[in-house]
């Protein structure tokens, strides 16, 4: 694997700062980032996709220094949908392989930033191996009060509803909770995203306009941002970009001004 990547790291940054950023006025509580880009950009340079993949990992890393830097209390980060297993199975394989590589570099840091870490999805269904690293992650900050990264792992918006659902059908069942006593606030205590922030932001790399499943009942009032910037190439600056735009719209949840 070491061989695929040659002369690939000297020829990426993902670090480079550009710009000095002035405090930030009005800023998100809850970012989700939808991070894909990362095959064309491969292809774009004559490399194979799981280089795109390697450098979308070094890309991630890098919003999450930006996201705590800036004072974010948590983001959500899309790593691997449920759609995700259609693709060639070392592509998947490798994708599997990248929260080892991740957090075995980078655990230390997070820990010394007093970051959280937290998974959302179908964990169950994940190797073995990457399961392992998701306990080993929640051991190793789950004392930590900082910014909260959480990561949507074999997550698809619509097996969440599902899941929650057949949670409230259960208890219902069960008696421990009426059906008029249900209420948007009570339901979203049986999603993935419980004891999370209200999701804010909704930011979306390489030009496609969708939301691909993420984060369905939570996007219902979040603010969209979509970059034609491939996953990447996504920095601080573009991160910056992103929460300044969101300061400046009008939120009104239906109100009037």
């Amino acid at each position: 694997m070491r061989d695929l990547f040659k002369g690939f790291g000297r020829g990426h940054k993902t670090s480079t700062k550009t710009v000095e950023h002035p405090p930030l006025k009005i800023k998100p509580r809850h970012i989700g980032i939808i991070m894909d880009g990362n095959g064309r950009w491969a292809r774009k340079r004559g490399l194979p996709r799981m280089a795109g993949h390697h450098a979308g990992m070094l890309a991630m890393r890098e919003a999450i220094r930006a996201c705590d830097d800036f004072g974010i209390e948590c983001i959500t980060l899309y790593a691997f949908s449920t759609e995700n297993w259609k693709r060639p199975l070392p592509e998947v394989e490798y994708l599997m392989r990248l929260p080892e590589q991740f957090f075995r570099t980078e655990i230390d840091e997070l820990v010394s930033r007093g970051v959280q870490v937290r998974f959302m999805g179908d964990i169950g269904q994940l190797p073995l191996y990457t399961q392992e690293t998701v306990k080993n992650s929640l051991e190793k900050t789950a004392e930590n009060m900082g910014m909260t990264v959480n990561f949507a792992l074999n997550y698809g918006g619509r097996a969440e509803l599902i899941s929650a659902m057949s949670k409230v059908a259960e208890d219902v069942s069960n008696g421990r909770i009426g059906v008029a006593e249900l209420t948007e606030e009570s339901f979203e205590t049986y999603l993935d995203t419980a004891g999370l922030p209200p999701l804010d932001l909704v930011i979306r790399t390489s030009g496609e306009i969708r939301l691909s499943n993420f984060l369905i009942w939570q996007s219902a009032y979040a603010e969209l941002w979509f970059t034609d910037v491939l996953w990447p190439d996504f920095n601080k600056d573009e991160l910056y970009k992103a929460i300044v735009e969101y300061g400046g719209r009008k939120r009104r949840f239906g109100d009037v001004e």
